[in-house]
Formats: C-alpha cells, structure tokens, sequence
C-alpha cells in the first residue's frame, strides 16, 4: 500500500466514526448515503498529505479533510439538483432517490456540519482556516453560476471559461492543500505557493476532464464519452475550435450545439470538428502549461527533494499520464 492509499483508508475509517444517521432520518440518512457511494476522496487526501509534508500532524489535519469532503459532497447535492441529474457516481442521487426537499435540506446541513469540523482547532488556526473555508465556498457559487450563465451565451471566451473552472473546480483543491499547510504551521510564503500549487493543478485536471469526456476511454474515464457535447457544454475544447476554425466549421459547430440533438451522429460530427482543427494536439499542451506551472512552484517551497516528488507524482497520477 502505498502513502496516498493510506492517507485514503486512515480518512475513511475517521469519516464513518464521524458520520452517523441520526434523528431525524430522512436528514442524516441522505448525508450518510451521498458520503459512502464513493469517489476519489482527492481533496481530504491532499489536506491530510499537505500537512504531513510540512511536518504537521497529520491526525489533526482529519477535521479540516472532514470539512472539505462534507463541503464537496453538499455541492453536489444540489449540482444535481440544478441538472436534474438521476445518477451520481453509478448510484441514484440523493433528490431522485427520496425527493427535492430532502437534497435541499439534506444538502443545507452538511453545509453547517462542515463548518462545525472547524471547531475542534486553537482560535488562531480556526480563525484562518474558516476565513480560506469561506472565501473558497463563495467562489464554488459564483464558479457554478457562471457555468449556468455560458448555457445560454455565444460568445463565451477562453479566458472565462478559465476563470468559472478555476472557481468552481480549482480553488477547493488549492484551499484543500493549504488548510493541511495552515494546520502545520508552515510559512506564510509556503501556504500561498501550496495554494497556487493546487489551484494549477486543479485547472489542469479539469482541463484533462474536458478532455477525456471527448477522447477517453468509457471503462477507464468512468462517464459517458460526449457527454459534454450531448448537453452543449462550452468547454475548452469547443471555445478553443470555435477560435481557431474557418467560417465554416464554426457554422457547423454553433449549428449543432444549438440544435437539440443528442445523437451520436452530432457527437461524431463533433469530434471529428475537433480532430479537423487539431484541438487534441491544442488541449494536450493546455493541460502541460499548466501542469509545468504547478511543478514550477514547487521549487519555490521549503521542502526537500523527495517530499516535492510524492506532489509531483501525485499530480502526475490525477493527470494519469506523463506530461
């Protein structure tokens, strides 16, 4: 078992501890059910492992992951509310599953259970970690409110587009491993080169996510290859063809993703605009620019050799591949 498997099994153990069902049922059950369905645990993971390698300890870095992953699983809660979404993760969501009513409430209290976590840090520890918590849980609605605003624009640009990823996606990896720095007590230089670590990184990842949802693999990707295009999503991939394309493919691409359609011909037809345009060679160095950023700034940090490898081969790992 390698560390990061046992930063993930140790974080388990103390969420099941942590997350009961209580009375009454059909408000904690809904929480329960939404935090043991799965994923990758990423960001409770990068807490835990951040403060570890500032030499905190890493036991009192599991409140703060508690934090971040409650948060994290609230928002898609009601992110699936927002897209009428039937399943999360292979598993019903948790407003089909018993009703809206229930995912709103269910969803509004693990807001408050999450900053409840806070609670069991000294006052100056607490003070910052909730100001970060707040400032990055802002930034998560207003990343989710611009990804609603592109549904119905035609003239989102690439540096938007950016921005509503680094918000609704990046900042809670970047607060994630900043929170474990914090609670280590590591330098004001190294939590804001930490942050910015994750904040690259998590732009890249996302990035790889538009990536892999067009040219991935279905077993390995875990999503519904097109699922993007079906639903008209202005990724970086149809922003950047849209760019970079003649006149007549940009007619073409408007046309589909104006049309209805959810077809795999539109799909088809799709990426092979995609292809057409180079957007693959185009996506891939995307992701290595800000992959290279990340890494860039872990030479910036007070850490030895070895403890900037596990990170650099950690955000190697979210990439799955080598860039």
């Amino acid at each position: 078992m390698n560390i990061v498997d046992t930063y993930k099994e140790d974080f388990l153990t103390y969420l099941n501890s942590k997350i009961a069902v209580k009375e009454p049922v059909n408000l904690y059950e809904p929480m329960h059910y939404i935090l043991q369905i799965g994923g990758k645990r990423l960001r409770p993971i990068l807490t835990i492992m951040t403060c570890d390698l500032f030499k905190g300890n890493a036991k009192e870095a599991y409140d703060a992951a508690l934090a971040i992953e409650v948060f994290h699983n609230f928002t898609l809660i009601h992110d699936d509310i927002m897209d009428s979404a039937p399943i999360r993760r292979g598993k019903e969501t948790v407003h089909h599953k018993w009703d809206l009513n229930t995912g709103i409430l269910s969803g509004d209290a693990m807001m408050i259970l999450a900053l409840q976590c806070f609670e069991s840090y000294e006052p100056i520890i607490f003070k910052k970690l909730v100001q970060l918590f707040n400032k990055t849980g802002l930034e998560v609605c207003e990343g989710q409110q611009l990804d609603i605003d592109f549904e119905t624009r035609n003239d989102v640009s690439i540096d938007e587009y950016i921005k509503m990823i680094t918000y609704k996606t990046s900042v809670l990896v970047a607060a994630a491993m900043k929170m474990g720095a914090i609670i280590a007590n590591a330098t004001e230089k190294d939590t804001e080169n930490i942050y910015n670590f994750g904040l690259n990184l998590g732009i890249a990842f996302q990035l790889q996510d538009d990536y892999l949802d067009t040219f991935g693999n279905s077993e390995t990707f875990g999503k519904q290859i097109g699922g993007d295009i079906i639903e008209n999503k202005k990724t970086f991939l149809y922003l950047k063809c849209l760019q970079v394309c003649n006149l007549k493919d940009k007619e073409k691409l408007l046309g589909l993703y104006n049309s209805n359609k959810t077809t795999t011909t539109k799909v088809e037809e799709v990426t092979e605009l995609f292809k057409k345009n180079k957007i693959v060679e185009i996506t891939i160095n995307e992701i290595a620019v800000y992959t290279k950023k990340a890494f860039e700034i872990l030479n910036e940090m007070d850490l030895s050799e070895d403890k900037k490898a596990i990170l650099k081969n950690f955000g190697l790992s979210l990439m799955k591949r080598t860039i």
